[in-house]
């Protein structure tokens, strides 16, 4: 799989730099998956950032982009000294790949036909559209939720993996990277299964107004998840939650949705193709996607770092 060959090429590039973990291994016709996990900078108490991408594997446009922007940090860190000077006052994280199943074989879900975003306990507090918002009444149907006892290996291994950045640190921030919905790029933060405000929701404005202040011009909505729809298990506001009952310190997970109908609309030829729905397909609306996000990232990352400025 040709993004399990980009990930190997940054990890070699990181060299000493990285931890690389498997987390798990996930089996599917007599194939075997690892779900892999990189660890740079501080180990001990420093802020973290993590970027997630690939929970839905037919978005392989998500999984492109947190892999490009990888690969450059990686160049960087050839010749920027600064970028390690950075490392040792903070933490960055990933796994690029948290569906590897769905992205090898083009599908949104698991190899058992879940979806990895409706997949975590809780439900909708408010009005659901089915199947979108998720469903149980059959895995033969988009959008199942799952057995409501059990989570799937792909879920369980990114909880237990941001659970155990979040007992070492006071302060998380994450990007999930996905697309299929929408004419602009959107940010979404918790929550999809209510419209009431989350506990941090003072530092998601405060978060705001830093980005309108930096990024001048930047391409982003800003909203909480159920103002665009409801869903059930949404595996950020799963994790948000844990933690505010778990841990004392700030986790503020942000999921940005590409706003691909916007490249259905200026090339129609693209829904012939399903992936074509989620993904651009003529090579400089690609190339756009892969430089529009870059200092988003790097704004998160460092908004990270010097957390204490903004969130007091």
């Amino acid at each position: 799989m040709i993004e399990y060959d980009l990930l190997e090429k940054i990890e070699n590039k990181l060299g000493s730099v990285v931890k690389v973990k498997t987390l798990e291994t996930v089996r599917y016709k007599d194939k075997s998956y690892p779900i892999i996990a990189l660890e740079m900078g501080k180990s001990d108490k420093s802020p973290v950032f993590g970027l997630f991408s690939g929970v839905h594997g037919i978005e392989r446009i998500g999984t492109h982009l947190a892999l490009n922007y990888l690969n450059s940090f990686a160049e960087q860190l050839q010749w920027d000294e600064t970028l390690h000077e950075m490392l040792n006052k903070i933490r960055i994280v990933s796994i690029p790949i948290i569906n590897p199943v769905g992205l090898d074989f083009k599908k949104r879900s698991n190899g058992n036909n879940v979806d990895l975003m409706r997949d975590a306990p809780q439900s909708a507090e408010i009005k659901t559209y089915l199947p979108v918002s998720g469903q149980t009444l059959s895995p033969a149907l988009p959008w199942y939720r799952g057995l409501k006892d059990d989570m799937e290996i792909e879920s369980k291994a990114v909880i237990e993996f941001i659970n155990s950045h979040l007992k070492t640190s006071e302060f998380m921030m994450s990007l999930d990277v996905h697309s299929g919905f929408g004419m602009v790029d959107r940010l979404w933060y918790p929550y999809g299964y209510s419209k009431k405000k989350i506990k941090d929701f003072g530092l998601i404005q405060k978060f705001e107004q830093l980005l309108n202040n930096n990024i001048s011009y930047h391409v982003y909505k800003l909203e909480q998840q159920s103002d665009s729809y409801v869903i059930h298990g949404d595996l950020w506001d799963y994790l948000y939650d844990e933690n505010l009952e778990m841990n004392s310190n700030i986790y503020i997970p942000w999921t940005l949705e590409l706003g691909s109908w916007v490249w259905v609309k200026k090339n129609p030829r693209q829904a012939l193709s399903f992936s074509g729905f989620f993904n651009p397909i003529l090579p400089h609306r690609y190339k756009r996607t892969m430089r529009r996000h870059r200092s988003l990232l790097d704004f998160m990352i460092r908004s990270t770092l010097n957390y204490k400025k903004w969130t007091s």
